[in-house]
């Protein structure tokens, strides 16, 4: 059962998630001021409007916890509970006017994610986690899907700009080989969003090599508590700080690692 300390945090960090998520939307039809920032990756004023709205809320929430976020960075003590958060997961999507964008909230005690949410306007989804009690998808109990063969599975993949040529020539290579080994194989780029939707089995899998904390920490427990797995390559279970994130049903997970490490 939820203690109702962090039943009042969820409500009202998915308020704030919700209210980010609507300033995006509003923002998105506006002429956005796009800057660059790695490579050909960019932030736009809409992730800097979201974050400062999510931050000074969080600070009002939490006022003792850290918050470590995509463009502002960390701040507060080490040894706090901490937020991470990624106020506008899909910049590059959001910025050419595509609905595969979220915004993305994470809170840590001792180094464990307590609670986590997704909340993808457009995509129509919301995602939210607290751990041993809550994990939903839209309302509804997460549960990751059926498949249980990679040759009847859709599996997303992550592949942007801001790669090198190194990590490029390696996750197309993976692209590749999945390519002719699953139904589908799609690169959406939005890894909180995408992760949500293996949780509610809407996906099956998704594979990223160069996965940042801030996109992904509020879904790496919600696929787990939905029955799924969230691995490196090597097989070892994934933490916040490892890049590699290989996410799945559970049932399709040993033959999807043995098709990437084949690549």
């Amino acid at each position: 059962m939820l203690e109702p300390r962090l039943t009042a945090l969820l409500d009202r960090a998915g308020d704030l998630a919700r209210q980010a998520a609507g300033l995006l939307v509003r923002m998105q039809g506006e002429q956005l001021a796009v800057t660059r920032k790695d490579l050909r990756d960019v932030v736009t004023a809409a992730d800097l409007a979201s974050e400062r709205l999510v931050i000074e809320g969080l600070r009002q929430l939490t006022p003792q916890a850290a918050i470590l976020s995509e463009e502002a960075g960390f701040s507060g003590s080490s040894d706090a509970p901490r937020w991470i958060i990624d106020p506008l997961d899909g910049t590059v999507n959001y910025a050419s006017g595509l609905p595969w964008f979220s915004v993305t909230l994470a809170y840590q005690e001792a180094g464990r994610t307590v609670l986590g949410l997704t909340h993808a306007p457009l995509a129509g989804l919301v995602a939210r986690y607290a751990e041993g009690s809550v994990a939903t998808v839209d309302g509804k109990q997460a549960m990751v899907s059926g498949t249980a063969n990679l040759a009847d599975a859709v599996v997303s993949i992550c592949l942007t700009s801001h790669y090198t040529e190194e990590e490029t020539e390696r996750t197309s290579a993976v692209i590749a080989r999945l390519a002719g080994l699953c139904r589908g194989v799609r690169v959406i780029v939005s890894g909180g969003l995408e992760m949500s939707l293996v949780a509610a089995g809407r996906l099956d899998a998704f594979v990223g090599l160069k996965a940042d904390i801030v996109s992904h920490a509020a879904a790496i427990p919600l696929v787990r508590a939905a029955g799924g797995r969230v691995t490196t390559v090597t097989g070892a279970d994934s933490r916040d700080e490892d890049l590699e994130k290989v996410v799945s049903n559970g049932l399709i997970h040993e033959e999807l690692l043995r098709a990437i490490r084949g690549a």
